[in-house]
Order: structure tokens, then C-alpha cells, then sequence
């Protein structure tokens, strides 16, 4: 299933698309789709880069409280 938007243009713009054979409609598709995907990886990327944040900080406190347990004894 598919929607319409509308984008107003300068007209001039569009008769130069129109003359340089350029189906603007799939060029504006094509971007759109594009955008998307770039910033789902954008999103994807930020919540790995806090997950491993938070492995690190885990893991650091982790060995940081076993040291001084060891350092006790």
C-alpha cells in the first residue's frame, strides 16, 4: 500500500527536471528510502554503542570490587 505527499517546487526547478529527463518521483522515493535506512543504523548504532558502554562499565566494576576483596585477604 502506498500514500501521496506533496511537495511544492519552484516551478522553474520542475521544467528543468522535466528537460533533463530526471523522473523526480523516484529520485524523491529513492532519497526517502534512503534516509530511513540511514537513520534506523544511526538508532541501531547508538543503542549498541550503549549496550557495550554498559558491558564495560559492568565488567569494569566487576574486577574493580573482586581487587579489593583480594587486596583484603
Amino acid at each position: 500500500m502506498s500514500v501521496v505527499i506533496g511537495v511544492r517546487i519552484p516551478k522553474k526547478l520542475k521544467e528543468e527536471l522535466e528537460q533533463l529527463g530526471i523522473d523526480y518521483a523516484r529520485e524523491i522515493r529513492e532519497y526517502l528510502q534512503r534516509r530511513v535506512k540511514e537513520e534506523k543504523a544511526k538508532k541501531l548504532a547508538e543503542a549498541l554503542d550503549k549496550l557495550i558502554e554498559q558491558a564495560i562499565e559492568k565488567d569494569y566494576s566487576t574486577t574493580w570490587i573482586r581487587e579489593e576483596r583480594e587486596s583484603r585477604s
